[in-house]
């Protein structure tokens, strides 16, 4: 048998969330590299299933199948093609970086009426987190993939609720109920998608008898399972709830500024970089492999609702007084740009919403950790005590301005690459649907250059006036991320090349091609 690479790669962080749980309270240092040292493994592991996948070969490779609950036909089995691959290969890299920048943020807090904080608990979440998002890209069995889909919700719950920022102005009391309701609305949003989602999978088991997401599809390209419109139709909106919560999309959006303002940074950038990658995943590889007629059918309805995510998340933005609920806004208007380019319908719209994915998650972990870090100097989120820090910090207001470049998608770094190849992607078959859509990149650049402005320029606060520059480990954070929005806007070849096959089989499920240009068509 050969080495079984998908499951090491979720088995390690796994395996790494227990160990560095039953690390001694005492030796929180101890933990906290071990959980690092855990995170690089895992990162190993990726390379290595990087190096191995051949994006010219079969759909799936890698491939793992064991027999789990004979009784129901469900099974334990894994795959990957080359958008699993790229988003296995997204979370493995950000996860040490999340660790980094997390470093001192579960400490004991000693001050006033503060409790103690479990610094290994909060490690051993992160890899656990971590374990659950990467079985949930190699899942291609649908009842598998559900069990982790939903589990991942709970250590979730924890970090954001057991863990949150520390910069709050109505102080502690206030800052512990707000992030209780975070992390309670969290859980029942997404619990609720969920539970449909659940009735969706036994429907689909109903219907097709199995849960493998490969036989179900080949049994549908060959014609031996016939589904009946109205059963489609109602399987998929089943399965497009539970994603769409977790994306999220317009309007069951509400739970992410809440979840995001409230965290620390990185378990923010956990949630919208990593976790929130499962739902548009989940699109492209359930939606509309199993339901392809179905997914026809609702693309109308949810373009206009991409549209409004895209518009709506950024004027939200741009009238947001607290930076980390600007950055949660200016992510949803992202979101619609992926979910606007799978359903478009196109080569180019869901290669660029692949790797909008990919890119997605490498600018706004450069723009929220540096903000974090902004933010513990300060003790604030508010925009308004801030000022003139590009005087005292230059390092930190460079990388902060990098970060909310690549946010706008600015020509040059790598989330442009991916926006401009949903737009074409887009316009190519809905015209007006990628003229309003450019509009969100308008608002991008007022949202992004107005923080900017008024955190970064102007006059010294006092209060900022004695802010220290990045340290050693927070320029290990942020120079990598830098470094990756720069090569990849400039060469994002390695990741379209793995990603490209995989979508044109996409289409090949929908039976969709590109729309014929109308000067090739003329001819």
């Amino acid at each position: 048998m050969s080495f079984p690479l998908l499951t090491a790669t979720a088995v390690l962080p796994a395996a790494g969330a227990i160990a560095t749980a039953a690390v001694p309270a005492a030796r929180r240092n101890a933990a906290k590299s071990l959980a690092l040292l855990v995170s690089l493994g895992t990162l190993a592991l990726a390379i290595a299933i990087l190096v191995r996948f051949d994006p010219d070969g079969d759909r799936y490779q890698l491939t793992e199948s064991h027999s789990w609950i004979k009784e129901f036909g469900v099974r334990y089995e894994l795959g990957v093609d080359g958008i699993a691959v790229a988003l296995i290969a997204l979370t493995a890299l950000l996860i040490p970086f999340i660790i980094l920048a997390g470093w001192n943020d579960a400490d004991p807090l000693e001050t006033g009426s503060r409790r103690w904080r479990p610094t290994q608990g909060f490690f051993a979440l992160i890899l656990a987190v971590e374990a659950m998002v990467i079985i949930s890209f190699e899942a291609t069995d649908v009842f598998l993939f559900y069990i982790f889909f939903e589990a991942m919700l709970i250590p979730m719950y924890f970090l954001i609720g057991g863990f949150g920022d520390r910069a709050h102005e109505h102080g502690e009391e206030a800052a512990s109920t707000q992030r209780s309701y975070a992390a309670v609305k969290f859980l029942l949003y997404n619990l609720v998608g969920g539970l449909i989602m659940l009735a969706a999978v036994i429907g689909l088991y109903v219907v097709a008898g199995n849960f493998s997401l490969q036989e179900i599809a080949q049994a549908r390209a060959d014609g031996s399972l016939d589904m009946a419109t109205n059963t489609e139709r109602w399987l998929f909106l089943g399965f497009f709830f539970a994603f769409a919560v977790k994306a999220p999309l317009w309007p069951l959006h509400t739970w992410l500024p809440n979840a995001m303002g409230e965290a620390t940074a990185p378990v923010a950038v956990l949630i919208t970089a990593v976790v929130d990658k499962v739902g548009t995943f989940a699109m492209l590889r359930f939606c509309l492999q199993l339901f392809p007629e179905a997914s026809k059918w609702a693309t109308p309805v949810i373009l206009v609702l991409a549209l409004i995510s895209i518009i709506y998340g950024a004027l939200l933005a741009v009238g947001q007084r607290d930076i980390k609920r600007l950055v949660a806004y200016a992510s949803i208007s992202h979101f619609g740009f992926i979910v606007l380019g799978i359903f478009a319908m196109t080569s180019q719209g869901q290669s660029g919403a692949t790797l909008y994915m990919v890119n997605h998650g490498i600018s706004t972990a450069a723009l929220m950790l540096v903000a974090g870090f902004l933010i513990s100097r300060r003790g604030s989120r508010l925009i308004a005590d801030y000022g003139g820090v590009q005087k005292v910090a230059p390092v930190l207001a460079g990388t902060f301005l990098i970060g909310g470049l690549a946010t706008l998608s600015l020509p040059g770094l790598a989330p442009f690459v991916s926006e401009f190849l949903v737009l074409v992607g887009a316009f190519a078959r809905y015209p007006v649907v990628g003229i309003i859509a450019t509009f969100g990149i308008v608002l991008a650049a007022l949202y992004t250059l107005v923080l900017y402005q008024r955190t970064m320029t102007g006059p010294v606060k006092p209060e900022v006036a004695s802010m220290p520059d990045l340290r050693i480990r927070e320029i290990a954070v942020v120079t990598p991320l830098i470094v990756l929005l720069v090569v990849l806007g400039v060469y994002p070849k390695p990741i379209t090349d793995v990603v490209n096959p995989a979508v044109k089989q996409t289409l090949s499920d929908v039976d969709k091609k590109d729309p014929q240009p109308e000067v090739e068509a003329a001819r």
